[in-house]
Protein backbone atom coordinates (compact mmCIF):
# COMPACT_ATOMS: atom_id res chain seq x y z
CA UNK A 1 0.00 0.00 0.00
CA UNK A 2 2.93 2.48 0.77
CA UNK A 3 4.10 2.13 -2.58
CA UNK A 4 1.31 2.47 -4.54
CA UNK A 5 0.37 5.79 -2.28
CA UNK A 6 3.92 6.88 -3.25
CA UNK A 7 3.38 6.06 -6.96
CA UNK A 8 -0.21 8.02 -6.96
CA UNK A 9 1.62 11.20 -4.67
CA UNK A 10 3.83 11.40 -7.48
CA UNK A 11 2.11 11.35 -10.32
CA UNK A 12 -1.77 12.65 -9.08
CA UNK A 13 -0.75 15.87 -8.46
CA UNK A 14 1.34 16.44 -11.81
CA UNK A 15 -2.02 15.05 -14.03
CA UNK A 16 -4.74 16.59 -11.19
CA UNK A 17 -3.75 20.14 -12.44
CA UNK A 18 -3.83 19.08 -16.19
CA UNK A 19 -6.56 17.63 -16.23
CA UNK A 20 -8.77 20.80 -13.94
CA UNK A 21 -7.21 23.14 -16.76
CA UNK A 22 -8.67 21.39 -19.58
CA UNK A 23 -11.91 21.15 -17.56
CA UNK A 24 -11.53 25.21 -17.34
CA UNK A 25 -10.40 25.67 -21.09
CA UNK A 26 -14.09 24.15 -21.72
CA UNK A 27 -15.52 26.92 -19.78
CA UNK A 28 -13.64 29.21 -21.05
CA UNK A 29 -10.69 30.23 -18.94
CA UNK A 30 -8.26 29.96 -21.59
CA UNK A 31 -8.60 31.97 -24.64
CA UNK A 32 -6.38 30.96 -27.66
CA UNK A 33 -4.52 34.34 -27.01
CA UNK A 34 -3.61 33.64 -23.28
CA UNK A 35 -2.24 30.14 -24.01
CA UNK A 36 -0.15 31.42 -27.07
CA UNK A 37 1.67 34.03 -24.72
CA UNK A 38 1.68 31.80 -21.94
CA UNK A 39 3.66 29.03 -24.35
CA UNK A 40 6.02 31.81 -25.27
CA UNK A 41 6.75 33.25 -21.78
CA UNK A 42 7.16 29.66 -20.32
CA UNK A 43 9.72 28.14 -23.28
CA UNK A 44 11.57 31.58 -23.21
CA UNK A 45 11.56 33.04 -19.83
CA UNK A 46 10.60 31.06 -17.28
CA UNK A 47 11.75 27.48 -17.19
CA UNK A 48 14.98 28.53 -18.47
CA UNK A 49 15.15 30.77 -15.41
CA UNK A 50 14.12 27.92 -13.31
CA UNK A 51 17.20 25.91 -15.10
CA UNK A 52 19.63 28.80 -13.93
CA UNK A 53 18.27 28.68 -10.75
CA UNK A 54 18.95 25.05 -9.67
CA UNK A 55 22.05 24.84 -11.36
CA UNK A 56 23.54 28.00 -10.04
CA UNK A 57 22.34 27.04 -6.46
CA UNK A 58 23.99 23.74 -6.80
CA UNK A 59 27.77 22.61 -7.19
CA UNK A 60 27.64 21.01 -10.73
CA UNK A 61 31.38 19.61 -10.14
CA UNK A 62 30.51 17.80 -6.96
CA UNK A 63 27.10 16.60 -8.22
CA UNK A 64 27.88 15.79 -11.85
CA UNK A 65 27.89 12.37 -12.72
CA UNK A 66 29.67 11.20 -16.06
CA UNK A 67 28.18 7.69 -15.74
CA UNK A 68 24.63 8.91 -15.89
CA UNK A 69 24.77 11.96 -18.58
CA UNK A 70 26.85 9.33 -20.95
CA UNK A 71 24.13 6.61 -20.30
CA UNK A 72 21.21 9.31 -21.25
CA UNK A 73 23.60 10.49 -24.43
CA UNK A 74 23.96 6.81 -25.54
CA UNK A 75 20.25 5.32 -24.71
CA UNK A 76 19.00 8.72 -26.88
CA UNK A 77 21.23 7.98 -29.62
CA UNK A 78 20.30 3.78 -29.61
CA UNK A 79 16.67 4.73 -29.36
CA UNK A 80 16.60 7.44 -31.90
CA UNK A 81 18.47 4.94 -34.65
CA UNK A 82 16.30 1.85 -33.78
CA UNK A 83 13.08 4.10 -33.87
CA UNK A 84 14.04 5.20 -37.40
CA UNK A 85 14.69 1.81 -38.69
CA UNK A 86 11.53 0.74 -37.56
CA UNK A 87 9.42 3.15 -38.97
CA UNK A 88 11.21 2.87 -42.54
CA UNK A 89 10.13 -0.88 -41.87
CA UNK A 90 6.39 0.31 -40.68
CA UNK A 91 5.13 3.00 -42.75
CA UNK A 92 4.75 2.47 -46.40
CA UNK A 93 4.05 6.32 -46.71
CA UNK A 94 7.28 7.73 -45.89
CA UNK A 95 6.09 11.33 -45.47
CA UNK A 96 5.16 9.75 -41.76
CA UNK A 97 8.47 8.58 -41.14
CA UNK A 98 9.94 11.88 -39.83
CA UNK A 99 7.37 12.71 -37.55
CA UNK A 100 6.56 8.71 -36.20
CA UNK A 101 9.98 8.37 -35.32
CA UNK A 102 10.36 11.92 -33.76
CA UNK A 103 7.19 11.58 -31.62
CA UNK A 104 8.42 8.17 -30.53
CA UNK A 105 11.43 9.20 -29.35
CA UNK A 106 11.69 12.52 -27.95
CA UNK A 107 9.56 13.20 -24.59
CA UNK A 108 8.34 16.05 -22.35
CA UNK A 109 11.42 16.37 -20.40
CA UNK A 110 11.62 20.08 -18.96
CA UNK A 111 7.97 20.21 -18.26
CA UNK A 112 6.59 16.96 -17.81
CA UNK A 113 9.68 15.17 -16.22
CA UNK A 114 10.77 18.39 -14.06
CA UNK A 115 7.20 18.91 -12.50
CA UNK A 116 7.43 14.92 -11.43
CA UNK A 117 11.17 15.01 -10.27
CA UNK A 118 10.12 18.21 -7.96
CA UNK A 119 7.17 16.58 -6.66
CA UNK A 120 9.27 13.54 -5.54
CA UNK A 121 12.27 14.99 -4.40
CA UNK A 122 11.57 19.51 -4.19
CA UNK A 123 14.08 20.25 -6.20
CA UNK A 124 14.62 19.47 -10.07
CA UNK A 125 17.58 17.21 -9.05
CA UNK A 126 18.89 15.10 -12.10
CA UNK A 127 16.95 16.84 -14.46
CA UNK A 128 19.29 19.77 -15.43
CA UNK A 129 21.95 17.49 -16.28
CA UNK A 130 19.75 14.75 -17.79
CA UNK A 131 18.49 17.99 -20.09
CA UNK A 132 22.39 18.75 -21.04
CA UNK A 133 22.39 15.18 -22.41
CA UNK A 134 19.53 14.49 -24.37
CA UNK A 135 18.02 18.03 -25.15
CA UNK A 136 20.80 18.69 -27.70
CA UNK A 137 20.42 15.49 -29.42
CA UNK A 138 16.78 15.78 -29.23
CA UNK A 139 17.69 18.89 -31.84
CA UNK A 140 20.29 16.86 -34.04
CA UNK A 141 18.27 14.40 -34.25
CA UNK A 142 14.57 16.09 -34.77
CA UNK A 143 15.91 17.87 -37.42
CA UNK A 144 17.76 14.65 -39.21
CA UNK A 145 15.20 12.81 -39.64
CA UNK A 146 12.82 15.41 -40.69
CA UNK A 147 15.22 16.88 -43.18
CA UNK A 148 15.76 13.61 -45.19
CA UNK A 149 12.06 12.88 -44.70
CA UNK A 150 10.11 16.04 -45.03
CA UNK A 151 8.59 17.37 -47.50
CA UNK A 152 10.36 20.68 -47.98
CA UNK A 153 14.53 19.54 -48.91
CA UNK A 154 17.18 21.52 -47.67
CA UNK A 155 20.75 21.45 -48.80
CA UNK A 156 23.50 20.80 -46.54
CA UNK A 157 24.53 23.95 -45.58
CA UNK A 158 20.94 24.90 -44.26
CA UNK A 159 20.91 21.12 -42.55
CA UNK A 160 23.43 22.20 -40.86
CA UNK A 161 22.85 25.59 -39.29
CA UNK A 162 19.65 24.27 -38.46
CA UNK A 163 20.74 22.11 -36.18
CA UNK A 164 23.44 24.36 -34.47
CA UNK A 165 20.82 27.00 -34.13
CA UNK A 166 18.68 24.75 -32.93
CA UNK A 167 21.03 23.91 -29.93
CA UNK A 168 22.27 27.50 -29.76
CA UNK A 169 19.06 29.21 -29.80
CA UNK A 170 17.60 26.62 -27.02
CA UNK A 171 16.12 28.49 -24.41
CA UNK A 172 16.52 25.61 -21.94
CA UNK A 173 20.32 24.61 -22.74
CA UNK A 174 20.74 28.53 -22.83
CA UNK A 175 19.58 28.75 -19.00
CA UNK A 176 21.14 25.79 -17.73
CA UNK A 177 24.52 27.11 -19.49
CA UNK A 178 24.08 30.56 -17.58
CA UNK A 179 24.18 28.90 -14.04
CA UNK A 180 27.23 27.06 -14.90
CA UNK A 181 29.86 29.90 -14.24
CA UNK A 182 28.04 30.57 -10.52
CA UNK A 183 27.30 27.26 -9.84
CA UNK A 184 31.73 26.40 -10.99
CA UNK A 185 32.48 29.28 -8.99
CA UNK A 186 30.26 28.96 -6.11
CA UNK A 187 28.49 32.21 -6.47
CA UNK A 188 25.98 32.82 -3.75
CA UNK A 189 23.30 35.71 -4.60
CA UNK A 190 21.85 37.79 -1.91
CA UNK A 191 18.58 37.90 -0.63
CA UNK A 192 16.91 40.25 -2.96
CA UNK A 193 18.15 39.04 -6.42
CA UNK A 194 17.50 35.25 -4.90
CA UNK A 195 14.02 35.99 -4.50
CA UNK A 196 13.44 38.22 -7.81
CA UNK A 197 14.97 35.30 -9.38
CA UNK A 198 12.92 32.77 -7.38
CA UNK A 199 9.39 34.72 -8.58
CA UNK A 200 10.74 34.45 -12.28
CA UNK A 201 10.84 30.34 -11.56
CA UNK A 202 8.38 29.77 -9.02
CA UNK A 203 5.31 29.71 -11.87
CA UNK A 204 7.47 27.65 -14.48
CA UNK A 205 6.55 24.10 -13.94
CA UNK A 206 1.89 24.71 -12.45
CA UNK A 207 1.78 26.65 -15.59
CA UNK A 208 3.50 24.72 -17.79
CA UNK A 209 0.97 22.07 -16.61
CA UNK A 210 -1.81 23.86 -16.63
CA UNK A 211 -0.79 24.64 -20.67
CA UNK A 212 -0.85 21.05 -21.48
CA UNK A 213 -3.73 20.74 -20.36
CA UNK A 214 -5.70 23.99 -21.37
CA UNK A 215 -4.49 22.40 -25.50
CA UNK A 216 -5.18 19.25 -25.05
CA UNK A 217 -7.45 18.23 -27.82
CA UNK A 218 -8.60 14.93 -27.70
CA UNK A 219 -10.44 14.60 -31.19
CA UNK A 220 -6.82 14.60 -32.79
CA UNK A 221 -5.67 11.17 -31.08
CA UNK A 222 -8.42 9.07 -33.47
CA UNK A 223 -7.17 10.49 -36.60
CA UNK A 224 -4.00 7.73 -37.93
CA UNK A 225 -5.10 5.33 -35.49
CA UNK A 226 -2.46 2.68 -36.59
CA UNK A 227 0.85 4.72 -36.60
CA UNK A 228 -0.57 6.96 -33.62
CA UNK A 229 -0.78 3.49 -31.23
CA UNK A 230 2.28 2.04 -32.39
CA UNK A 231 4.50 5.37 -31.49
CA UNK A 232 2.54 5.65 -28.20
CA UNK A 233 3.42 2.23 -27.16
CA UNK A 234 7.15 2.42 -27.91
CA UNK A 235 6.79 5.87 -26.25
CA UNK A 236 5.25 5.04 -22.88
CA UNK A 237 6.09 1.59 -22.91
CA UNK A 238 8.42 -0.15 -25.01
CA UNK A 239 11.78 2.44 -24.16
CA UNK A 240 11.39 2.19 -20.80
CA UNK A 241 10.69 -1.42 -20.33
CA UNK A 242 14.19 -1.78 -22.57
CA UNK A 243 16.08 1.04 -20.87
CA UNK A 244 15.11 0.67 -17.50
CA UNK A 245 16.53 -2.89 -16.46
CA UNK A 246 19.79 -1.83 -18.40
CA UNK A 247 20.34 1.15 -16.12
CA UNK A 248 19.05 -0.88 -12.94
CA UNK A 249 21.59 -2.98 -14.34
CA UNK A 250 24.49 -0.92 -14.01
CA UNK A 251 23.78 0.91 -10.95
CA UNK A 252 21.67 3.32 -11.16
CA UNK A 253 19.21 3.82 -8.40
CA UNK A 254 16.57 6.47 -7.21
CA UNK A 255 16.31 9.99 -8.05
CA UNK A 256 18.96 8.41 -11.34
CA UNK A 257 15.97 5.69 -12.08
CA UNK A 258 12.97 8.22 -11.75
CA UNK A 259 15.42 10.56 -14.06
CA UNK A 260 16.03 7.95 -16.79
CA UNK A 261 11.82 6.77 -16.35
CA UNK A 262 11.20 10.41 -17.10
CA UNK A 263 13.66 10.60 -20.23
CA UNK A 264 12.61 7.37 -22.05
CA UNK A 265 9.02 7.17 -20.56
CA UNK A 266 7.64 10.63 -20.84
CA UNK A 267 5.23 11.62 -23.40
CA UNK A 268 5.66 13.43 -26.25
CA UNK A 269 6.40 17.04 -26.57
CA UNK A 270 4.63 19.45 -28.45
CA UNK A 271 7.66 20.80 -29.70
CA UNK A 272 7.18 17.76 -32.16
CA UNK A 273 4.35 19.07 -33.53
CA UNK A 274 5.92 22.83 -33.93
CA UNK A 275 8.84 21.26 -35.65
CA UNK A 276 7.07 18.85 -38.16
CA UNK A 277 4.54 21.62 -39.08
CA UNK A 278 7.48 23.76 -39.89
CA UNK A 279 9.91 21.28 -41.62
CA UNK A 280 7.33 19.36 -44.01
CA UNK A 281 6.22 16.63 -41.39
CA UNK A 282 3.25 15.03 -40.99
CA UNK A 283 1.67 17.68 -38.09
CA UNK A 284 -1.85 15.65 -37.74
CA UNK A 285 0.31 12.38 -36.86
CA UNK A 286 2.38 14.50 -34.64
CA UNK A 287 -0.44 15.96 -32.78
CA UNK A 288 -2.44 12.64 -32.20
CA UNK A 289 0.58 11.17 -30.60
CA UNK A 290 1.15 13.86 -28.64
CA UNK A 291 -2.51 13.57 -27.44
CA UNK A 292 -2.60 10.03 -26.90
CA UNK A 293 0.49 9.61 -25.06
CA UNK A 294 -0.05 12.53 -22.22
CA UNK A 295 -3.53 11.04 -21.77
CA UNK A 296 -1.76 7.44 -21.45
CA UNK A 297 1.37 8.71 -19.64
CA UNK A 298 -0.47 8.87 -15.77
CA UNK A 299 -0.92 5.42 -16.08
CA UNK A 300 2.10 4.18 -17.26
CA UNK A 301 3.82 6.31 -15.27
CA UNK A 302 2.55 5.74 -12.09
CA UNK A 303 2.55 1.91 -12.92
CA UNK A 304 6.29 1.93 -13.43
CA UNK A 305 7.02 4.44 -10.15
CA UNK A 306 4.71 1.51 -8.41
CA UNK A 307 7.12 -1.59 -9.45
CA UNK A 308 10.16 0.38 -9.01
CA UNK A 309 8.57 1.61 -5.72
CA UNK A 310 7.85 -2.20 -4.55
CA UNK A 311 11.20 -3.16 -5.69
CA UNK A 312 12.84 -0.67 -3.39
CA UNK A 313 14.80 1.21 -5.98
CA UNK A 314 13.13 4.24 -5.72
Amino acid sequence: MDSLIFSLNATVPVFAVIFISYLLKKHGFFPEAFTTAADKIVFKVFLPVMLFQDIAAGRIVENFNLKFFLFCSLSTTIYFLGIWAFAELLLKDKSMVGAFTQASFRGSMAVMGVAFIQNIYGNAGLAPLMIVAAVPLYNVYSVLVLTVRGQHPQDGRRFAWDIVKGILTNPLILGILAGLPFSLLEIEFPAVVNKTIGFFAAPATPLALMLIGAEFEGAKALQKVKPTLVASFIKLIALPVIFLPAAYLMGFRNQELVSILIMTGAPSTVTCYIMAKNMGGDAVLSSSIIVLTTALSALTMTAALYVMRCMGIV
